[in-house]
């Protein structure tokens, strides 16, 4: 694929999206920005929020992860739906209740000003870091592939990404998303559905010979019981519930979307089918990374070197074969996909999909914090002038902490977005738990010391968690042990 062709796509592209910002925020105001007027069709925001749930992280580094750990990420996805189900029946109807315009209000009906702003802190350092982690990764590919083609500097490449977001979000906020983040999770799943398509027709396979070559592959084990960790069946589902809760449930960002529906039956409507469908989409994503792995393998196109201290490196050789490069399981899928292997269709396809799944969600990323930065911390949600300068900042900040996680350069990106996670919601968990499972008041002015505190406790925790617990080193349980930590610390300061 050419530099011309990947300029005219991603212009295209933005282009559409400029055309349906301009279309949906006509006669705007900062109630649409926040809220959508709330008159969002419930299958509409179901559909969206499958692309701003997977986004880039899903797009690039799940099919890479099933080389080490099979499909064992699938006990994680099953998790997912439990946890939805405790959102349905649990926290949405607390929010409809309450007609909030952020859910971290709640914490300020319950416990007080102090708990409120923590919260939506709390809210706001997890979001920039997980936004900034999922840019990060498709700038990295963006960077390969386009930005060093065309001699664009990596930091003017990531200005020039996010201003982007900025041109077609500034205006219309969470009702443009609504119909963007329609149209980007369409682009994303056509895009793996064509690749599915390429790859089945250089195995010369039916549809039937692909499930069965996928079914058979040695990468494809779904169910670990015996493994110690996040791969073991039963810790993955109760993982995947907590994760669900916590960046789902307690965060603005998706939370929004479900609060632009006109009735809390229909937000629960679309809560449901949305956690339905995503059940069978991250089982396809997986499904191409077997497939993936056994063409790149089956060609003689991938390799593995190990070095004298056991550390493996894959190495990708080009189609002619004369090229060897040194590639992360996160660049399997758009060295593939990008490269010469298949029709330079693929590439094209790639691009539009990979940029799907990064604005997906990186654009409502822009709008919660912005809304939760105007409505919970400086609570000015009329200003429209100071609206605009809060999205203006907060772009600006992501750009700085993208620019920021290249210079730390972390491989296991899937995996360090939800580490940090465990740290950053597990506060979260903690206050909305004790503030639903009982009616004990607390001292409201201590409430943030017990939420700085417990995460530093479980950091300490997980950095030594091998040695207190015979060799067991703990990963996402740290989500729920944070949360229970914050639950016993704020019993601690009752009044």
């Amino acid at each position: 694929m050419n530099v011309t062709t990947s300029l005219v796509v991603i212009g295209s592209y933005f282009l559409m999206l400029i055309i349906i910002s301009w279309l949906s925020s006509r006669k705007a105001t900062s109630e649409t920005f926040y809220t959508g007027d709330k008159s969002s069709s419930w299958y509409l925001v179901a559909f969206g929020m499958i692309g701003a749930s997977l986004s880039g992280i899903t797009f690039i580094s799940v099919p890479g992860t099933v080389l080490g750990s099979g499909m064992t990420y699938m006990s994680i996805v099953l998790g997912y739906f439990l946890g939805y189900m405790v959102i349905i029946y649990v926290l949405l109807p607390l929010y409809y209740k309450l007609n909030l315009t952020t859910i971290y209000s709640y914490l300020k009906e319950r416990f007080g000003v102090s708990s409120y702003k923590t919260g939506a802190s709390f809210f706001l350092l997890s979001r920039v870091i997980g936004a900034a982690l999922r840019l990060y990764l498709v700038a990295e590919v963006l960077d390969v592939f386009l930005f060093q083609a065309i001699g664009l500097p990596y930091w003017l490449g990531i200005v020039i990404t996010i201003s982007l977001i900025w041109i077609y979000t500034f205006k219309g906020g969470i009702k443009t998303i609504i119909w963007t983040d329609t149209i980007q999770t369409a682009a994303m799943l056509l895009a793996v559905g064509i690749t599915f398509y390429f790859i089945k027709n250089s195995f010369d396979f039916s549809w039937v010979e692909v499930f069965d070559k996928v079914k058979q592959s040695e990468y494809a084990k779904i169910v670990h019981w015996e493994t110690k960790g996040w791969g073991n069946f039963v810790l993955g589902l109760i993982n995947g519930a907590f994760i669900t809760i916590v960046m789902t449930g307690l965060d603005q960002d998706m939370m929004q979307k479900n609060l632009t529906c006109k009735t809390l039956g229909e937000s629960q409507k679309n809560m449901f089918w949305f956690s339905i469908v995503l059940i069978p989409v991250n089982l396809f994503f997986l499904a191409l990374g077997v497939l993936l792995y056994e063409y790149a393998i089956g060609e003689g196109y991938l390799q593995f070197i190990t070095d004298e201290a056991g550390k493996s490196t894959f190495l990708l050789c080009d189609y002619s074969m004369h090229v060897e490069t040194e590639i992360t399981s996160d660049k399997l899928f758009p060295s593939i996909a990008a490269g010469n292997y298949f029709t330079p269709t693929l590439g094209i396809v790639f691009l539009v999909g990979l940029i799907a799944a990064a604005y997906s969600s990186a654009d409502s990323a822009l709008t919660s914090l912005t809304t939760c930065f105007c409505v919970d911390i400086i609570e000015k949600e009329k200003d429209t002038k100071t609206r605009m300068l809060v999205h203006v900042s907060i772009s600006i900040l992501l750009i700085l902490v993208v620019l920021l996680f290249k210079q730390i350069n972390n491989d296991s990106i899937v995996w360090e977005l939800f580490a940090w996670a465990g740290y950053t919601y597990g506060p979260l968990l903690g206050f909305y738990a004790f503030g639903l499972m009982t009616k004990i008041n607390i001292h409201d002015k201590l409430a943030p010391l017990v939420a700085i505190v417990c995460p530093i406790i479980c950091v300490i925790l997980k950095e030594n968690s091998v040695h207190l617990f015979n060799g067991y080193q703990l990963g996402f349980e740290i989500l729920p042990i944070n949360g229970t930590l914050t639950f016993l610390g704020l019993l601690m300061i009752r009044k």
